[in-house]
């Protein structure tokens, strides 16, 4: 039997919370939301406590939070048009530097497994490369304007450097590097409607979607193409906003309120649980860490779940 234990809601913001991500190198949690703040958490003396929040570098919501491979940087996407860095010096986290390009609100970031690349998209409908320097600095190696419509949520492979992104199109993209330059390699359809979020497995050879028309598809590679593999619905009756694929579960968060985790068998999905009323409104995000799971949601909190298998 699965199940979800909850361990510890966690208050703090002033609003919606859209983002949480777990440092990759300490158990400490990211989160952020309509507040405009960025919350680190850890756990002492048994429980959670807010030990940083970070404030002052946008002047509109954050709509996601995302740490660097070292676990020293974080990047921030704002609906302000900018992407923040912050990085800690010693002990104290700095705003290192504002990226600045986008004419809309910026969806997503995300770092590149090596640390080399970062990237940004947003609702004008681009998708930004950064080249992170060694000096610190940023520079923009390709700016790809091939979605149709705003872009949601960016993601690169675990080991590649290869980078999908997800829109208001209905659709997946892939991009890869040649020859110096970033081109779009597959446009993969199938989604109905507003493709939310994406999560690659361990290995890479698998990702699943998530989406407006609340079904999930999962997608396999053969000799360097994806393909959707299946189309797994009826489980969440409301849009489903994110979904993490984790080392042994994947778990997405509805518009119902809900979580629900499913076990891969070869390229399809099983329901293993479902934890309805999770949140106390819409589920945004949610992000494995071991056998824990972190959630965020419009009742402005963030829960921390433990996997609990017996």
């Amino acid at each position: 039997m699965v199940c979800l234990v909850e361990e510890a809601v966690l208050k703090g913001h002033t609003g919606q919370v859209w983002s949480v991500d777990w440092c990759p190198t300490s158990k400490t949690l990211a989160s952020t939301g309509q507040d405009k703040t960025v919350r680190l958490w850890r756990q002492e003396g048994g429980g959670w406590s807010n030990a940083v929040t970070l404030e002052g570098g946008h002047t509109r919501t954050i709509r996601q939070v995302a740490w660097s491979p070292c676990g020293r940087k974080i990047a921030t996407a704002s609906f302000d048009s900018t992407t923040c860095i912050w990085e800690l010096k010693g002990d104290q986290w700095e705003l290192e530097t504002t990226l600045e390009g986008h004419e809309n609100e910026v969806k997503s970031v995300a770092w590149s497994r090596d640390g080399d690349y970062l990237a940004s998209c947003s609702r004008d409908k681009s998708v930004w490369i950064w080249d992170v320097m060694e000096d610190g600095e940023y520079e923009c190696a390709s700016v790809l304007q091939v979605h149709t419509q705003d872009v949601k949520r960016v993601m690169w492979h675990p080991s590649e450097a290869t980078l999908l992104s997800v829109s208001y199109d209905d659709t997946i993209r892939v991009f890869r590097e040649f020859a110096d330059d970033w081109e779009c390699t597959e446009t993969l359809s199938g989604h109905s409607s507003t493709v939310w979020s994406l999560s690659f497995n361990k290995t890479g050879d698998k990702f699943v979607t998530c989406s407006d028309d609340r079904t999930l598809r999962v997608w396999c590679r053969d000799q360097d193409k994806y393909s959707c593999k299946s189309s797994i619905c009826g489980f969440h009756p409301r849009p489903i906003y994110d979904v993490a694929w984790g080392s042994r579960y994947v778990a997405t968060a509805g518009g119902d309120n809900g979580i629900k985790l499913f076990e891969a068998h070869g390229s399809s999905l099983l329901l293993a649980h479902s934890q309805p009323d999770a949140h106390n409104g819409d589920v945004n995000a949610v992000r494995w860490k071991g056998n824990l799971l972190a959630s965020a949601g419009d009742d402005e909190v963030v829960r921390i779940w433990s996997l609990d298998v017996s």
